[in-house]
């Protein structure tokens, strides 16, 4: 069963988390096989609500795009530098590849050798030495052991052709020959007293038990094939080691951690048919052809409390998404098969997940009716907010029962840990809880900042506004700071210099000024951003 990330938005808030923890825990109690994920900094209030139930906070995850690792690469493309050539050829034609890595004891990468290298090799390269293992020769040549008492074998080829006489008389043997010789005892005795490196009797050729003894005592190798003399002077040749025809000791290679659609630009530009693929300790896992396969599997994906590509996770389009719970508008994400979307106008996700849990019938740990519930008085401001249904009373009355806590002063703890942004950075305190909303072609950012603190925010006005001047001349249509007091049932309204006329029509003010009270105004979800959206869009029109 493939693994499933549930995770929430990129400015994760206490919903965002506790939702994807809490749906991660049903999914797999249902048999699924899931786990929670956090794409960005958690804020204060989550990190007191997760300390107080004792539940861990979800790992990071920086992205779902597709990797090197993620393609259904050739992971047996890779040999020993000291295997054959033989074997490396054989290898490449069991995979229908074209080219092979070659890689040390340790299985880090060596060089790389081609078909071309190889039919190189075979036209023009040394036709008389051989260094390689003796078991490489073996191999090649499907010979069976006579005797044996070297490992490597480093020699020139040389074939017994002629009469035992002349030979004995013109050839002049001086212990580094491999030699190949019929049942010709003359011969042998000679190649045997001057100490051949081998000796390889062809069409599985007599030797006599004299010559065997005398060879034993000597330490000389033999071997016997069912190949003829000149098969074997040609078969030989490739028991070489395959790093002797390797002339590309530093290949271009590609990481099992790198994106795939980098490594589309790079094929694109270098033209290469092969790369070899290396993984985090820089060993060689395999090859990579631009010729092939190349299929992969998606990353399986399920979004909690958002549903539009700006607020997700980096690489969300390679992603395969197999469901979306939300209780926001709809967004921009798009999906190439029917997916389970579940869409509520309740005040929070963890409402919706509650819900799913009795419909599954699945019993509620006391941490995870803690989490959800936290995630409701969180999103719904203890309840006050316009957002708020039935659904989500009765879903926390519930929860609170569960998780043993006083539904009142547990929410007021939780709003407080949130509270304060004293010593938070103006960046910091705008990017808390920052979402980005497209209207009408526009970019535009919403700050809410929850806390009882307006005097630091006062006493810092212009530090904020000369932060969203800035955010606008970079990227952003218009920047809006909301700062909302739950005690008063109200927000402080704070915006880029260009917004004035925007936020003086979108909440009917006669007047815009830095820092007005909006009584009511609690709710990004339904007030701030549908009055905003309003007033662009009808801008245009």
């Amino acid at each position: 069963m493939a693994l499933t990330y549930i995770f929430g938005h990129k400015n994760p808030d206490t919903d965002s988390i506790c939702s994807s923890i809490a749906l991660s825990y049903l999914k797999n109690e249902l048999g699924g096989k899931t786990i929670p994920k956090v794409i960005g900094n958690i804020n204060r209030e989550t990190r007191f609500v997760l300390d107080y139930f004792k539940v861990d906070l979800p790992s990071y995850l920086n992205d779902v795009k597709v990797r090197i690792k993620n393609i259904k690469f050739d992971k047996k493309a890779f040999i020993n530098e000291y295997s054959s050539i033989d074997d490396a050829f054989k290898l490449m034609q069991k995979e229908n590849i074209t080219a092979i890595p070659l890689v040390d004891s340790k299985k880090l990468l060596t060089g790389y050798v081609t078909l071309k290298e190889l039919a190189r090799y075979l036209i023009n390269g040394d036709k008389i030495r051989i260094k390689t293992t003796l078991d490489n020769i073996i191999n090649s040549l499907n010979a069976k052991v006579i005797t044996r008492f070297s490992d490597v074998i480093e020699g020139k080829i040389l074939v017994a052709g002629m009469k035992s006489k002349a030979f004995k008389d013109t050839i002049d043997l001086t212990g580094e020959e491999i030699l190949i010789v019929g049942d010709r005892y003359r011969i042998l005795d000679y190649a045997i007293d001057s100490k051949v490196k081998l000796i390889i009797l062809p069409l599985n050729s007599k030797i006599e038990d004299k010559l065997i003894k005398k060879a034993l005592k000597k330490e000389i190798n033999i071997i016997e094939t069912e190949m003829d003399s000149y098969q074997i002077s040609h078969k030989i040749l490739l028991s070489n080691y395959i790093k002797s025809i390797n002339t590309n000791i530093h290949p271009i290679t590609v990481n099992t951690e790198d994106y795939y659609s980098d490594f589309k630009q790079m094929m694109h530009k270098i033209n290469h048919t092969n790369y070899p693929v290396l993984n985090k300790k820089g060993e060689c896992v395999g090859l990579i052809r631009l010729t092939g396969p190349n299929n992969y599997e998606k990353q399986k994906v399920i979004l909690v409390d958002h549903n539009n590509l700006d607020q997700s996770v980096d690489g969300i389009e390679e992603a395969e998404i197999l469901e979306i719970i939300d209780h926001h508008n709809l967004g921009a994400i798009g999906t190439s098969i029917p997916i389970n979307f579940i869409s509520k106008p309740v005040g929070c996700t963890s409402t919706m997940i509650y819900e799913m849990y009795l419909e599954e019938k699945v019993a509620i740990p006391k941490t995870m009716a803690g989490l959800m519930l936290s995630a409701i008085l969180s999103d719904t401001l203890l309840l006050t907010s316009p957002t708020t249904t039935d659904s989500d009373r009765i879903a926390a009355i519930k929860l609170a029962k569960i998780a043993k806590v006083d539904m009142d002063n547990y929410g007021k703890q939780m709003l407080k840990a949130a509270s304060s942004i004293k010593d938070m950075s103006i960046e910091e305190a705008i990017m808390n809880d920052f979402k980005i909303f497209n209207i009408d072609k526009k970019t535009i950012g919403i700050s809410q900042i929850m806390t009882m603190d307006i005097e630091f925010i006062e006493d810092n006005k212009d530090k904020f506004i000369s932060k969203m001047n800035k955010m606008c001349e970079r990227e952003y249509y218009v920047v809006v700071i909301f700062v909302t007091d739950v005690i008063k049932n109200g927000s402080y309204v704070y915006y880029s210099s260009n917004a004035e006329n925007i936020i003086r029509d979108s909440f009917g003010l006669k007047s815009a000024k830095e820092g007005t009270f909006l009584p009511k105004i609690v709710s990004r979800k339904k007030q701030m951003l549908p009055n905003i959206m309003s007033t662009i869009e009808g801008d245009t029109i």
